[in-house]
């Protein structure tokens, strides 16, 4: 993968300069595809967890009800979880887009997108989940989740991005972080202020009530039209926007 070679120290100026364009390319994709998408909710999660599951339950009912609420669903476009929330948005009549990414390993698309558009980087699919949402819902997932639990935070904590809310679903699951988190406020390496961005739930109508009022009354949000896109498919690939 080119990020292998690019992330393995210098190289030439032009090898490094055609590996700049490259991201600029899709990140100048990623704009063109997302932009008339509508307020978005993200939702993240593991791509692990299979239909019969308690989570990918959850995170179905959670994508009925955002996009219950006008909202965009959108999600890194994959299995598991992002499926779940996706395919409870496109039951409930509301858009379902992803944003998924190119792996060794292939991640094909879930069957629930509306629209999607696949990335080479990661890094550059993780600006665009959070450029276009304003919320974030965290359910139980792994390294790639909890690393995007913390970047979100981050970005808000430094100001970044605005103060957005981030509901965590699942208290026992994220019991660990919660605690992780507290002795960070202890030891002064984090402050009280910071543990505030951060809901803590196993209510899918508690976040609902979240959303509502930390994201459509504080934002004066509208609602996008509630159905998906008459032509379904990739963005960038010839299909009709």
């Amino acid at each position: 993968m080119p990020e292998t070679r690019f992330l393995a120290g210098p190289h030439s100026r032009g090898s490094e300069l055609w590996f700049a364009l490259r991201v600029f390319h899709e990140f100048i994709r990623g704009f063109r595809s997302l932009h008339f998408i509508g307020p978005c909710v993200t939702v993240f999660g593991s791509a692990r967890f299979t239909e019969n599951h308690e989570y990918y339950q959850a995170a179905r009912e959670m994508g009925r009800r955002l996009a219950g609420l006008g909202f965009t669903v959108m999600t890194g476009g994959g299995p598991g979880i992002m499926e779940a929330a996706n395919r409870g948005a496109r039951e409930a009549g509301g858009r379902s887009v992803g944003c998924n990414i190119r792996l060794p390993i292939e991640q094909k698309p879930n069957p629930y997108l509306d629209r999607w558009v696949t990335f080479e980087h990661f890094f550059v699919r993780k600006v665009l989940l959070f450029k276009y949402s304003y919320a974030f819902v965290i359910m139980p997932g792994g390294l790639g989740t909890t690393d995007e639990l913390f970047e979100a935070l981050t970005l808000i904590q430094t100001g970044k991005i605005s103060n957005f809310p981030i509901i965590v679903h699942g208290k026992e699951y994220w019991r660990d972080v919660a605690e992780m988190m507290r002795k960070m406020v202890e030891n002064g390496t984090a402050s009280k202020t910071d543990l505030d961005l951060l809901y803590f739930t196993n209510s899918i109508e508690e976040t609902v009530d979240i959303i509502r009022a930390q994201a459509i009354k504080k934002f004066g949000l509208k609602p996008a039209e509630r159905r998906p896109w008459k032509i379904l498919g990739e963005w960038g690939l010839g299909r009709t926007q």
